[in-house]
């Protein structure tokens, strides 16, 4: 079972507060920033310890002398007199011997002589070994002292989010119409893929630069943050947005496609987001259809015909199965596409 970020602080409120939790969750998806936000809910300081980054006297701690008997002092990070949130970020990364350091300060919640304060939390993160990400076995000891909880992204609570938190509207907007293009799959390879985190990035980048950034600049900034298909797509929507070229537009007949062959990276976009109009407002039966959608059928396949007449390739990837082979647009459609569009193309010509 999965949760999304608008129902992770709930979760976190009723089981980090009496039992450690593990965090799993791909790159890029707000981990780290949803725990501190948790911990700033319920008033308290969020100590980050990387796990990547530490030996095990990180958190033993070195032996000192008192009352002529030798005991280790954890380091002041830790060793804390108010409540805290303890966050062990990428623990699943720390080498085994880390790990194990870490063993009695989440089952015990004590190193040593110190123990955390009473209304302390502990709360650990890390990545899944098939995100391609640097993942270590964690050792079942330490599986066993966890309450796992698994994160995925989700597009509407990143938008709800965004909205409120001055991400580029470019940014924005394109996401609201394209909700699927928020995370990828972390690639195998060393190259950039999509993630909320990528898309903030760009939105800050774009910021910098502000909205005179030439479209050169754009597709550098794009393609540094995001897969090369969704930089790709977001460089030609921005276009739109230049060019009060949108897909309403052309639904609504006061523009046509784009013809011209220095706007095949547009014409493509809009082909994409036809599609997923589709996608999204076809009824799986017809005899369900609103007059919304019947219009919206029936204008689909006279801008089909014309699409097809500029790049049959386009007008294909509108009626494209999914990545399974399936049909993705209701099959009354498609049948109803096969039997008209021979028709309106006749009729056109």
């Amino acid at each position: 079972m999965t949760v999304t970020p608008a129902q992770l602080p709930e979760v976190l409120l009723h089981v980090a507060v009496v039992r450690p939790v593990f965090l799993w969750g791909a790159p890029g998806i707000g981990k780290s920033s949803l725990v501190r936000q948790f911990a700033g809910s319920l008033g308290l300081e969020c100590v980050t310890l990387l796990g990547t980054q530490l030996a095990p006297e990180d958190l033993i701690g070195v032996p000192e002398l008192a009352g002529g008997k030798s005991r280790f002092a954890p380091p002041e990070t830790i060793a804390r007199d108010e409540p805290y949130c303890l966050f062990l970020d990428e623990l699943n990364a720390s080498p085994p011997e880390v790990q194990k350091a870490f063993y009695s300060l989440i089952l015990d919640r004590r190193i040593g002589a110190y123990e955390l304060p009473e209304g302390s939390v502990v709360i650990g993160a890390g990545n899944r070994a098939t995100d391609n990400a640097l993942a270590r076995p964690m050792a079942s000891a330490l599986v066993n002292r966890l309450v796992h909880v698994h994160l995925r992204a989700s597009a509407d609570d990143w938008l709800a989010w965004a909205a409120g938190s001055g991400i580029h509207p470019w940014v924005l907007q394109y996401l609201v119409q394209r909700p699927d293009h928020l995370w990828s799959p972390p690639p195998k390879t060393e190259e950039p893929f999509s993630s909320p985190r990528a898309w903030h990035m760009l939105s800050d980048v774009i910021h910098s630069y502000g909205d005179d950034i030439d479209d050169e600049t754009l597709a550098v900034l794009a393609f540094g943050t995001l897969t090369r298909n969704h930089a790709s797509a977001f460089r030609a929507y921005v276009k739109t947005v230049r060019h009060a070229f949108d897909l309403d537009a052309v639904l609504k007949g006061e523009v046509s496609w784009p013809r011209e062959p220095e706007q095949r990276d547009l014409l493509y976009f809009l082909s994409e987001t036809f599609r997923a109009r589709l996608i999204k407002e076809l009824p799986a039966d017809r005899r369900g259809a609103s007059a919304r959608g019947r219009d919206l059928a029936f204008r689909a396949k006279a801008l089909l015909v014309e699409l097809a007449e500029i790049s049959l390739e386009c007008a294909q990837l509108v009626i494209a199965n999914d990545d399974d082979g399936a049909p993705a647009l209701p099959a009354w459609f498609l049948v109803e596409v096969g039997r008209d569009l021979p028709r309106l193309a006749a009729a056109r010509s």
